[in-house]
């Protein structure tokens, strides 16, 4: 698949995510973005990952575990979307969601297992479909979302996430 999907397939909040990723096969972007995230991230240690740039902000782990825990959501919405089952989808809390999961207390190599799963299942998900079921659309937030869409808003989200992780982590 390598048609980027049209402002029209997603709502305009997603417009910052989808925008960070470049044009090309989104599944060959998503395999590419899980090296280099594994590659910038599996050397560190525990002190790194649990580093907070500021108080009341996230450890570096609980980023990389946030980063996984949306795009599980993500992939929910592209599964109903490709296999016709559209329907109108909500947001979440990712505060609620951050404070419930287990990031913080897990090694920094068990997080990354997660998210590697994660990506891995993301890829498998995005390269099997066809073009008909990729463009097929449901609804997010009131805006029309296709699995296209959504697939690049994973990819964009990790970008957004792991320029954060550069900026303010890895310094």
């Amino acid at each position: 698949m390598n048609t980027y999907p049209d402002s029209s397939e997603y709502s305009p909040h997603a417009e910052g995510y989808v925008r960070l990723v470049s044009e090309g096969n989104i599944t060959q972007i998503l395999l590419q973005q899980h090296d280099d995230t594994l590659q910038a991230l599996s050397d560190l240690t525990e002190e790194q990952a649990d580093y907070r740039y500021a108080p009341n902000k996230w450890s570096l782990k609980q980023v990389i575990g946030h980063i996984a825990d949306m795009e599980r959501l993500w992939n929910y919405r592209i599964l109903y979307i490709a296999r016709g089952d559209a329907r109108e989808f909500s947001g979440y809390d990712r505060e609620v969601f951050v404070q419930n999961s287990p990031f913080a207390a897990l090694p920094l190599r068990e997080v990354l297992k997660d998210y590697s799963a994660v990506r891995q299942s993301t890829a498998t998900l995005v390269g099997s479909l066809p073009e008909e079921a990729l463009i097929r659309q449901g609804m997010f937030n009131n805006y029309p979302l296709s699995a296209r869409a959504a697939a690049y808003v994973i990819a964009g989200h990790e970008l957004h996430h792991m320029n954060m992780i550069r900026d303010q982590y890895l310094t």
